[in-house]
C-alpha cells in the first residue's frame, strides 16, 4: 500500500464530504477510492470514518489521524515544490481565480504582461462568480470582491468598487432621470442575480440604509448581460463600477442617483499562507498589486 497516496485519498474524502465527490476531485474510480480507504483502515487497525447513506463522520481516531495527514502531506508537497525549484526562482503553474467581468477587464491584461516578464511561469486563470475554495481546488491566488469573512486566508487590499445605477441616455430621455429613490418605482429594472435580489435594491441615506422595492422587467445572470441590456435601452441596471466604466466614458451609459450609493466594497487578493510562499506567487503578487491599484484608482472617480 502506498501510504502517502492513501493519506491523500483520506484527506480528499473528508474535504469533499463523500467518496463520490472525492472520486471526481481525484479523477479516480469510486471503487478505487473505497478500496484505498478500506486498505488504510485495515493497515491502521482503526475505523477512520463512520459511513451512512447520507454522510461521513470522522471517528475520534480519524480526527486525530487527519491532523497528522495534513501536516505530513503539507511537508511532502512543500518538499516537492522546493525540489522543483519553486523556492529558488519563479517557475511552475500558477492557478488564479477572479470574478468573470473583473478578470476579463483587469486580470487578463495584467497576466499577459506578467507572462512576458516571467517566461518560466505558466498561468491557469479560472474566471467565475462563485467562491472558490483555495485549498480544495488547488488555487494559488484569488481576487475577492466584498467584505471578507474571518478565515486563514491572507488578504492584500488593492482597491474598492462602488455599486452604481445606470441607464442609456436614450432610455433616460424617454423615461426621465430619477432624482429620488422613490422614482425607481416608475422605471423598468434589469437585475443581476449575483449582485442583488430581484425584489429590492439597498441604498445609503445618510448614516442609515434604505431598501427600495424594484420590479425586474429583466433578470440576467452575468454583469456583462446586464450592462448590454442597459445599453440597449431595456431599463436601469445596478452593477459594480468597474463593470461599466468604459461605457460611461463613451457616454453609452449614464449614472443616476450617485448620492445614494452604498458603502464601496473592498477588492482583495487572497492566498493561503502555508509555510514558505512559492516565488511564483510572490512574484505575481508583487507584479499585479501596483498595477491593479492603478487601474482601480482610474475607475474610482467615475461619475463623481
Amino acid at each position: 500500500m502506498d501510504r502517502i497516496e492513501a493519506m491523500m485519498v483520506f484527506r480528499a474524502v473528508v474535504d469533499a464530504g463523500s467518496l463520490s465527490a472525492a472520486s471526481r476531485q481525484l479523477h479516480m474510480p469510486l471503487a478505487t477510492v473505497s478500496r484505498k480507504l478500506s486498505d488504510l483502515e485495515s493497515h491502521l487497525k482503526a475505523r477512520l470514518l463512520q459511513r451512512s447513506t447520507r454522510q461521513l463522520v470522522l471517528t475520534d481516531a480519524g480526527a486525530a489521524y487527519l491532523i497528522a495527514c495534513r501536516r505530513i502531506l503539507d511537508d511532502v508537497e512543500e518538499a516537492e515544490r522546493s525540489a522543483a525549484g519553486e523556492f529558488s526562482a519563479p517557475k511552475g503553474e500558477l492557478v488564479i481565480t477572479a470574478p468573470i467581468a473583473f478578470g476579463r477587464l483587469h486580470v487578463v491584461p495584467i497576466t499577459a504582461e506578467f507572462l512576458r516578464a516571467y517566461p518560466d511561469v505558466d498561468v491557469r486563470l479560472v474566471l467565475g462568480d462563485r467562491m472558490f475554495n483555495l485549498l480544495d481546488e488547488h488555487v494559488d491566488l484569488a481576487v475577492r470582491i466584498g467584505e471578507l469573512p474571518d478565515s486563514t486566508l491572507v488578504a492584500s487590499r488593492v482597491g474598492a468598487t462602488r455599486h452604481v445605477v445606470s441607464g442609456s441616455p436614450a432610455y433616460l430621455d424617454r423615461h426621465g432621470r430619477p432624482q429620488q429613490l422613490t422614482d425607481l418605482s416608475g422605471h423598468d429594472i434589469i437585475t443581476f442575480d449575483h449582485l442583488t435580489g430581484p425584489g429590492a435594491w439597498k441604498f445609503r441615506m445618510g448614516s442609515s440604509e434604505a431598501s427600495v422595492p424594484v420590479r425586474a422587467r429583466m433578470t440576467v445572470n452575468t454583469a456583462d448581460a446586464a450592462v448590454a441590456a442597459a445599453i440597449a435601452g431595456a431599463g436601469l441596471t445596478r452593477t459594480l463600477c468597474y463593470q461599466l466604466a468604459e461605457h460611461v466614458r463613451r457616454k453609452t451609459l449614464e449614472l443616476v442617483l450617485p448620492e445614494f450609493e452604498p458603502v464601496p466594497w473592498p477588492i482583495n487578493l487572497v492566498y493561503l499562507q502555508q509555510g514558505r510562499l512559492p516565488l511564483k506567487v510572490r512574484a505575481f503578487l508583487d507584479f499585479v498589486t501596483p498595477r491593479l491599484r492603478a487601474r482601480l484608482a482610474d475607475t474610482a472617480p467615475l461619475g463623481k
